[in-house]
């Protein structure tokens, strides 16, 4: 059974939502976005997290000493970098903090989804490719695309109610999902039962 991450909280009720729901995993997004958050407002949602769902930060091109210190506040349990940040970038950050790493490659070809393995990181997020974005595009891509893997990834890139159990037949480690867990631009309780329900019931 794949697991799942509920990206892109912003609000106490959203909270709420994913303590009820339970996925695996919830993000709050660092970088220039509808959905960013400050470390502040991340960091009194994370104290009202349920201790059994892990929270991610997401980032993009962030100084290294930001995510440092949202790590050893307790706010970030794991780091996924969604810039441009270089094998040299993430071995710095692993020195410096005891978490899991995940980077984000936009998907083009197979053969660079083989290379970015050789990245010093835990898992690659497989992403949509759009020029000039550099995620949360709400457009799912080719699935085709991704070769086999020895190192886990996370799936994301338009995934919803719709298409979440298909996209769990690519082998990914976790379904990552954030605008189809929501209506009207915030996320949607009911929305992200169903969707955590759909993927506790998958093989």
């Amino acid at each position: 059974m794949p697991k799942i991450k509920i990206c892109g909280l912003t609000r106490p009720e959203d909270i709420e939502a994913v303590n009820d729901a339970k996925p695996d995993y919830i993000g709050f997004v660092f970088a220039p976005s509808r959905r960013r958050v400050t470390p502040v407002e991340a960091a009194a949602m994370k104290e009202r997290l349920d201790g059994d769902i892990r929270s991610v930060g997401v980032f993009v091109n962030a100084p290294a000493e930001d995510i440092v210190r949202l790590c050893r506040g307790g706010v970030v349990d794991l780091v996924q970098l969604h810039g441009d940040e270089d094998s040299g970038y993430m071995a710095d950050l692993k020195s410096r903090v005891d978490r899991p790493l995940i980077k984000a490659v936009r998907v083009i070809s197979p053969a660079q989804v083989l290379a970015a393995q050789a990245l010093p990181c835990d898992y690659l997020l497989l992403d949509t490719y759009q020029k000039d974005a550099y995620g949360g595009t709400g457009i799912p891509f080719d699935h085709g695309l991704i070769p086999p893997l020895e190192k886990p990834f996370f799936l994301a890139g338009g995934l919803n109610a719709g298409n979440i159990a298909k996209a769990a037949e690519t082998g990914a480690y976790c379904l990552d999902v954030s605008g189809g867990a929501e209506t009207d631009g915030v996320k949607d309780a009911e929305k992200i039962k169903a969707l955590v329900r759909i993927v506790r019931a998958l093989p």
